[in-house]
């Protein structure tokens, strides 16, 4: 089937009383016509999966005849607010995936015949109107994936025939409205990457009907409701990287159509409920990064699910691979009397035991305490570092002498990488384990204020969890050694990735887009979902880890601040000269850009292969300067900067290089007000929208500027 290509023809604005125009997937461009509807009889109007760009016709205004309208998957622009009337007969509307800006209209709230409304993916801002309230028949609101702020109106509360409210990857904030129970037909609830905090509403469980609840990358606290166990249609349930707390309610396990289940992320402690067996149906489990612990239930899910949803948790068992066995406990007959004798006959004689030897010790330590405060009166630096371990893993198997003794007392020949502030070597513990060890540079005897200062921020970072980020397990402080646990990534840095021929070479854009993107997302967690926000201040290629897939992982946080509120932040110089922010030269105030400028930076690296210090600054002098010579450096080609090692990007992959490289660019700007935030950019990435094809050879530096 051939494909329309070109512009819309002029002629069309002459079609007094066209009813009835389909133009969808085909390849036309332009703009579109401006007195389209200008008889007042256009009914249907559909052009989506286009290349169309500009605004929306002038007519469509007054367009009172409207009933289905479709235009999403272009290029429009222009204010949403003024470019839309009041639509009596409207039932269909999708506007998503275009680039639409202002806000949302409060004469949408008119449209009393709209069932669909889907302006998802654009550059939409304020908030959400209460007067949407008014669509009474309105079955699906999708405003995903843009920048809407504010609470969520209880107005919507009004919308009783909705079954899909998606109000994903915006800025929402506060509680969720407990009147959302009141919406009874709801199938489909996504509420996931805002800033939405509070409790979850209890009231979710009026929702009988819900099939699909993702409420995750948000702020929630307290607890999980049992009431979410008694939604029996769920089907998808996704709470992930949240503040949740507590314990999981046994309630959940009474969700027998549940499919996928993900808790990750959490705070959530004590043992996963024994009615999780019942939970047949699951095909996904996430648990991982709680603080989880007892056995995994013995059922088929449980049994066949990897690792990867088990791990970082407390003290999990089980005989899922990769977990230790749980403990093996005495069998009880059916009256349990024959257990409990034989509990008696074991626990009465060992808790006799125990005694004994735990007085033995209790008398040798306090005879050795006395001997090392005497010997140790004129040394306030090691009587003030007898705990070892300040911070330690969730295992509780790694002891300060296994770490000395995998390091042979910390031999050159275990280093891995020399830093300002440590060096890493690579630890295998007698358990099998393998760590990465950060041995800090010894601390001069005055340093005890900047001991405590660095022991807050450790114990700052032992709240961060995210799979972008390195795993923290502990920290030891001693007069001997003072180091740093991580857990050990395969891969390597970032940099010695880049500056190898032959890794290069095997590294593709794919994967380094995939890297672009985990640091982007690490960095938005620290900036936006920490509190107070966390900077790096040393965000370049030596820092960042890549897993055995390839996945990046943000490391060495010796130089992170933690911001305070209501405070300017000011600290000294901290991070890598070529990576550095140009302000921090002559302004010493610490805030979020510096990571996106250094961000950008890395970004560029990425895809060049190189450090792109000469390529910033020969853009900064042609930016200064009127000169013709200095003006070139716009006209060179984006082709020929990048990684020529690698075959240049093709079709898709070209469009999302090049969309990459905009958002590298912009980390760049001067004044740091004017670049985007990590939040911003780790929603955009990777994607673009433009058809590049044959046009990719000829894109310059200048058009990526603008």
């Amino acid at each position: 089937m051939n494909k329309l290509t070109g512009s819309i023809p002029v002629e069309m604005n002459n079609l007094t009383y066209l009813k009835h125009l389909v133009l969808s997937n085909n390849m036309l461009s332009g703009s579109l016509p401006q007195h389209i509807c200008i008889g007042g009889s256009l009914e249907t109007f559909t052009a989506h999966e286009n290349y169309l760009t500009g605004p929306i016709s002038i007519s469509l205004r007054n367009c009172s005849s409207l009933y289905r309208f479709r235009l999403e998957r272009n290029q429009l622009t222009g204010n949403i607010s003024e470019q839309f009337g009041v639509y009596p007969k409207l039932n269909y509307i999708d506007m998503s995936y275009n680039n639409f800006y202002g806000e949302l209209s409060q004469k949408w709230g008119q449209c009393q015949n709209l069932q669909s409304l889907k302006i998802s993916n654009n550059r939409i801002s304020g908030v959400i109107p209460p007067q949407l309230g008014g669509m009474i028949h309105l079955h699906l609101l999708d405003l995903s994936s843009n920048h809407i702020a504010g609470e969520i109106p209880r107005e919507l509360e009004r919308l009783t025939s909705l079954f899909n409210l998606t109000l994903a990857d915006n800025e929402l904030l506060g509680r969720v409205p407990p009147e959302i129970g009141n919406l009874s037909n709801l199938r489909i609830l996504n509420l996931a990457a805002n800033n939405l905090t509070g409790s979850i509403p209890r009231q979710l469980e009026a929702c009988s009907k819900l099939q699909y609840l993702n409420l995750s990358i948000n702020r929630f606290r307290e607890s999980i409701p049992f009431e979410i166990g008694n939604i029996y249609s769920l089907q998808n349930l996704d709470l992930s990287q949240n503040l949740l707390m507590g314990e999981i309610p046994p309630q959940l396990g009474k969700l027998e159509n549940l499919e996928i289940l993900s808790l990750s992320h959490n705070e959530l402690s004590g043992s996963i409920p024994s009615t999780f067996a019942d939970m047949l149906s699951l095909t996904y489990i996430d648990i991982s990064y709680n603080q989880l612990e007892g056995p995994l239930p013995n059922s088929k899910p449980f049994l066949e699910a990897p690792i990867d949803g088990f791990i970082n948790n407390k003290d999990l068992c089980g005989n899922t691979t990769g977990l230790n066995a749980c403990p093996t406990t005495v069998s009880s007959s059916p009256d349990g009397k024959e257990s409990r004798k034989v509990m008696i006959l074991i626990l009465v004689p060992s808790f006799g035991a125990l005694f004994l030897i735990f007085s033995a010790i209790g008398f040798l330590y306090v005879l050795l305490n006395c001997r090392r405060v005497r010997n140790n009166q004129n040394s306030p630096t090691e009587a003030r570092n007898n705990n070892m371990f300040t911070i330690w893993s969730y295992d509780g198997k790694m002891v300060y002498e296994n770490i000395i003794g995998a390091t042979e007392e910390f031999d050159p020949k275990y280093c891995i990488g020399v830093g300002g502030y440590g060096s890493v070597y690579k630890a295998e513990l007698p358990t099998g384990q393998v760590i990465a060890v950060k041995k800090l540079h010894p601390l001069e005897d005055e340093g005890i204020t900047n001991l405590d200062s660095f022991e807050n921020e450790i114990r700052a970072l032992t709240e961060i969890r995210h799979c972008n980020i390195v795993r923290l397990y502990g920290f030891c402080s001693h007069s001997r050694h003072s180091f740093l646990v991580y857990e050990f990534l395969e891969g390597g840095s970032l940099g010695k990735k880049l500056s190898n021929k032959e890794e290069a070479t095997e590294f593709g854009w794919i994967k380094r887009i995939n890297i672009v993107k985990g640091v982007a997302e690490g960095l938005s967690y620290m900036h936006h979902d920490c509190s107070p926000p966390i900077v790096h201040r040393d965000i370049s290629c030596k820092n960042i880890l890549l897993d055995s897939e390839h996945n990046a992982h943000i490391s060495d946080f010796g130089t992170a601040k933690v911001l305070k509120p209501d405070s300017s932040n000011w600290s000294l110089f901290a991070g890598t000269f070529g990576y550095a922010a140009p302000e921090l030269a002559y302004m010493m105030e610490v805030n979020e850009k510096c990571d996106v400028y250094s961000f950008g930076v890395v970004t560029l690296e990425v895809i060049m292969g190189k450090h792109p210090g000469d390529l910033i600054s020969l853009l900064s002098s042609s930016s200064s300067s009127s000169s013709a010579t200095t003006s070139t450096a716009h006209d060179i080609l984006f082709k020929d900067v990048l990684d020529q090692r690698l075959e240049p990007p093709r079709n898709q992959v070209a469009r999302i290089v090049v969309s990459v490289a905009k958002l590298a660019f912009a980390c760049l700007e001067t004044n740091p007000q004017s670049r985007p935030t990590m939040q911003q950019i780790s929603r955009e990435l990777p994607i673009e929208r433009s058809p590049l094809s044959e046009m990719f050879n000829k894109i310059t530096l200048g058009q990526l500027l603008v």
